[in-house]
């Protein structure tokens, strides 16, 4: 690997990783917050299979959002990956 396809993936891995850290700081104080509650009450309301699943769906669309979200601000960036 040459040293200007080392420096774009440097660069790309810091944008990815600073875009990672604002999207989920920003989850943990506007999505995160809302969800407590209704979450508390299915976990102690004994309905644990539900829980479950619905704690699973979330992790599943907020992954899946995540993703979309960076895909698109690095095809907005306009950053190049190496392959």
């Amino acid at each position: 690997m040459n040293n200007q396809k080392l420096r774009i993936l440097a660069r790309t891995l810091a944008l990815e990783l600073a875009g990672y850290g604002l999207l989920v700081a920003a989850y943990a104080a506007f999505v995160a917050s809302r969800l407590e509650k209704p979450l508390a009450q299915l976990f102690n309301n004994d309905n644990l299979i539900l829980y479950a699943f619905v704690g699973l769906g979330v992790i599943v669309v907020q992954g899946l959002l995540l993703d979309a979200i960076t895909s698109f601000l690095i095809n907005q960036l306009h950053l190049d990956r190496l392959g």
